[in-house]
């Protein structure tokens, strides 16, 4: 029985169920969380050697919808013109007319969020929490002091992801967050 002999440019190979357009990010099959119309996957970028997050909008019955899909890309928009350590990181995006799928790549939180951290972790020391707390205060001054200024909307734990191998929090900024042409002055006083 004669051995069949592998292809060995197959072993060099990443196990990806998806690449995007690019060839620089490639989707696992691993879901790190879904929604009723996003899924988020476990990613690599390929030029940075980094772990990723592919989140993919099923866009369904709404490809048609041009409302939904003015949405979702003022949401891209936005997300793309914030740059702060605080806030989640936006890498790429794309529409895959293919597969009906709307795409964007951002930075991955390898603990999940911090509702789920906290589930995990029952006791944590006063320090570690007001360490987290100016990390977010410190997301939202920027959104709040960013030009136009951006009213987050939906701050909660489920919307603040960490990095807990370095106890780094960034907030998600998701549909609900609006640009208003209003000065959001924030005033912090101590009584």
């Amino acid at each position: 029985m004669p051995s069949e002999t592998p292809d060995l440019s197959d072993l060099d190979k990443e196990p990806f169920v998806e690449v995007d357009p690019s060839g620089r990010f490639g989707r696992y099959s691993d879901l790190l969380g879904a929604g009723a119309v996003k899924k988020v996957y476990r990613a690599f970028d390929q030029r940075e050697g980094r772990d990723v997050a592919w989140n993919q909008v099923r866009l369904g019955k709404f490809s048609d919808d041009p409302s939904v899909i003015k949405r979702l890309q003022a949401e891209i928009q936005l997300l793309e013109s914030l740059k702060n350590v605080y806030i989640i990181t936006l890498y790429s995006f794309w529409k895959d007319n293919e597969h009906n799928t709307f795409n964007f790549i951002t930075e991955a939180c390898t603990s999940g969020s911090l509702r789920d951290y906290r589930k995990k972790h029952r006791h944590v020391s006063v320090k570690a929490l007001k360490k987290w707390s100016i990390q977010i205060l410190k997301g939202l001054d920027y959104l709040h002091t960013h030009d136009p200024c951006i009213i987050h909307r939906d701050l909660n734990c489920s919307n603040i992801f960490i990095n807990g191998n370095i106890g780094k929090m960034v907030q998600a900024i998701n549909g609900t967050a609006s640009a208003t042409n209003k000065s959001c002055s924030l005033s912090l006083s101590p009584f």
